[in-house]
């Protein structure tokens, strides 16, 4: 699906996988919690909450879009997005030690572009042509 950066973290409804209207299929979808979880949390506080809950429920399964097919275009891009949306922490970490582990890579090449050897090196190289 061609979309900016802002459909994947949106919240849908999944009826392709959820009982009813995919409220709650949707709601673990985008939190990254158990499907099974969300239904018991939504049955409980039905029955504390009865008319609140139901009510929310309704609006939800009738504001929230449908989850499109085609939001992913492989299995790759799925999980990508759903590390994101589950802990954008865990997701910023990584991205710190990539950064350092590039920068040590950088580092090295640095010193070896100014160090004697590259010069001796690009001297046998030229000689071997």
């Amino acid at each position: 699906m061609s979309c900016d950066f802002g459909c994947h973290d949106r919240l849908y409804r999944d009826p392709d996988n959820g009982k009813i209207a995919g409220v709650c299929a949707g709601l673990a979808d985008y939190f990254s919690w158990n499907v099974d979880a969300v239904r018991f949390t939504t049955i409980v506080a039905a029955i504390l909450f009865s008319v609140t809950t139901v009510a929310l429920y309704i609006a939800a399964a009738f504001f929230l879009p449908k989850k499109p097919k085609d939001l992913y275009d492989d299995k790759t891009e799925e999980q990508y997005w759903r590390k994101y949306r589950k802990s954008p922490k865990d997701t910023l970490a990584d991205t710190r030690y990539r950064f350092r582990k590039l920068e040590r890579k950088l580092s090295r090449l640095e010193a070896y572009v100014t160090s004697d050897r590259y010069d001796l090196d690009r001297e046998i190289s030229n000689l071997e042509r």
